[in-house]
């Protein structure tokens, strides 16, 4: 059985850090490019529950809210974003 595995990935993390995608309480928070400069802001967040769903809103133009034990998190860009998508064996 096979199955796809999505990493998303800063292309260049802060330097001692190896930084993930930052998941709250309601999920993967992203920030909608619409919003301009505000799109920062909490009341302009957009959340989705997978990594699937978030490149898929990263590939749209969304920055996603990454950071690393230690670290607080930060808004990346999507062009400072790599999606990997890797088809592997799952394990029955």
């Amino acid at each position: 059985m096979r199955g796809n595995v999505i990493k998303i990935e800063r292309t260049s993390s802060r330097s001692g850090a190896v930084e993930e995608p930052a998941i709250t309480a309601k999920g993967y928070q992203l920030a909608d490019p619409a919003h301009g400069k505000h799109k920062h802001h909490a009341d302009h967040a957009t959340y989705v529950k997978t990594l699937d769903e978030a490149a898929t809103l990263i590939e749209r133009g969304f920055s996603l809210w990454m950071g690393a034990k230690g670290k607080r998190a930060s808004l990346i860009a999507p062009k400072s974003l790599r999606i990997v998508r890797q088809d592997v064996a799952l394990v029955d």
